[in-house]
């Protein structure tokens, strides 16, 4: 892959494990974007009852406000990474930052419900951009080895930190100065990055710059448009709506044309040689599972807390607060434990930490012991969901070329988006078949932790096929 160091320097000259200062840098700003989109997907979540009063939204288009974020930022992950790796990530970094950031402040100062929804779209258009291209700005500047592993293991404490903190932030932030702060918090700190971001990031791009696989980007981000749209419209109304089941069918049928379509193209947009590397297949497998699953148990946690044992959003918060310190540790040792144990061991060994710690969640009760059973399951489990989070993405990266991590980091971080945005529908649907809501959390969880050690096994028996190999 070309690299321009006319302007400026590589950030890090060497593979040694200590990172000097200006790679600090680079690292700090390239996590600090992670963060701030990190923040974007819970941030909202508990001010929307106060937005819907002050501009006038009904109940029922209340989850647009989500969804209108969670269409683009999903759907165009993979075209954007893919761009990123033709035509420069750095350009597309900032490009995204300045989108998202334009889109906040635009959020901020949103006079009705059709010119919040946009903006709301426009930042999801900005999360896509920026998402791929700070992963593959991360690879490509840190080398494989103890280097990449540390950038990696603190861009998903990062990741996890903010989707956690964005509940507690958005609700202290709503009770004092009302929803608009929330949006306004991500238009400083987009502003913040894109003034740091231009003096450190170094140019990268594809030397031969193929041409774009048109009915590639069409098939894919026609068929992640469709799924996101139709899960997450199933989990207000159900599955039997009209709409959800063309969606959803429609979005399965061209993620298969997407299939076909590769398979044929000259200059395909996923190279299927790439998808049939054991350790891109199982390590983003990993990534879909590990996020789809820890963000149904904090889902259904929340409701426990709340609807069933009445705690206030402040104390509900609290909880997961004390997760969010766990992360935090977690994410910062990750590193050396896939030094000591390898990358497959710690991947596989998450995914089982993540399984075990997590499955106790289903004897949560109505006695005074299940909100301390809750705060120490969820807390404990989060320990394996970010060895899975460092590790996977170390796997789904590794032996790849340059010119190539664009496109391997546009399926890690499609992974993460896609994860975040099945697990909830999938798993309350599935809540909602039993009758009350305390058995419904309970077999929701109960699934959730089965589903982890099932996929646990699979990658372990995947991973040493390929070892052996």
């Amino acid at each position: 892959m070309a690299i321009d160091t006319a302007a400026v320097p590589a950030a890090v000259p060497d593979k040694s494990e200590k990172l000097s200062t200006r790679a600090k840098l680079v690292l700090f700003v390239l996590c600090a974007a992670q963060f701030m989109v990190a923040l974007d997907f819970s941030i909202l979540n508990v001010a929307l009852p106060v937005l819907g009063k002050d501009l006038g939204m009904s109940q029922a288009n209340l989850q647009w406000a989500v969804t209108a974020f969670a269409l683009p930022s999903g759907g165009f992950l993979l075209l954007f990474g893919r761009i990123a790796d033709l035509y420069g990530r750095r350009r597309l970094f900032l490009g995204g930052l300045a989108l998202f950031t334009a889109a906040s402040v635009l959020a901020t100062l949103a006079w009705s419900p059709a010119v919040f929804l946009a903006a709301r779209a426009v930042q999801g258009l900005g999360a896509a951009v920026i998402v791929p291209t700070g992963m593959s700005l991360l690879t490509t500047t840190f080398p494989e080895g103890p280097q990449r592993e540390r950038a990696l293991g603190i861009s998903g404490t990062l990741l996890s930190l903010g989707f956690t903190i964005g509940v507690v932030l958005g609700g202290g932030l709503t009770d004092v100065l009302g929803w608009r702060s929330t949006m306004a918090l991500l238009g400083i700190a987009g502003a913040v990055v894109l003034a740091a971001a231009p003096g450190l990031l170094a140019e990268s791009r594809h030397p031969q710059r193929p041409r774009v696989d048109i009915p590639g980007a069409v098939t894919v981000t026609g068929g992640l448009l469709a799924l996101i749209y139709s899960l997450s419209t199933a989990a207000q109304r159900g599955f039997g709506g009209a709409d959800v089941i063309v969606t959803l069918v429609g979005g399965v049928g061209l993620l298969v044309a997407f299939v076909v379509v590769e398979s044929r193209a000259a200059e395909p947009m996923v190279s299927l040689r790439m998808l049939r590397r054991p350790t891109v297949a199982w390590g983003n497998l990993a990534g879909i599972v590990t996020f789809s699953m820890m963000s149904s148990v904090v889902f259904m946690t929340t409701l426990y807390l709340q609807e069933l044992r009445g705690l206030s959003s402040f104390r509900t918060g609290l909880v997961f607060g004390v997760q969010g310190l766990a992360a935090a540790v977690t994410g910062m040792t990750a590193a050396r434990v896939i030094g000591r144990f390898g990358t497959r061991t710690t991947l596989v060994g998450g995914l089982v930490l993540q399984a075990a710690l997590t499955a106790p969640l289903v004897l949560l009760g109505t006695g005074p012991s299940g909100v301390w059973l809750a705060l120490v399951a969820i807390t404990a489990g989060c320990v394996g969901h970010l060895w899975v989070i460092v590790s996977y993405g170390v796997t789904a990266t590794s032996g790849l070329p340059d010119d190539e991590q664009g496109l391997a980091t546009g399926l890690v971080t499609s992974s993460q988006q896609i994860g975040i945005t099945i697990g909830i529908p999938l798993l309350s649907a599935l809540a909602a078949t039993r009758s009350d809501l305390l058995s419904g959390i309970k077999l929701a969880l109960g699934v959730d932790a089965g589903v982890v050690a099932v996929v646990a096994v699979l990658v372990a028996i995947g991973l040493r096929s390929r070892s052996r190999g």
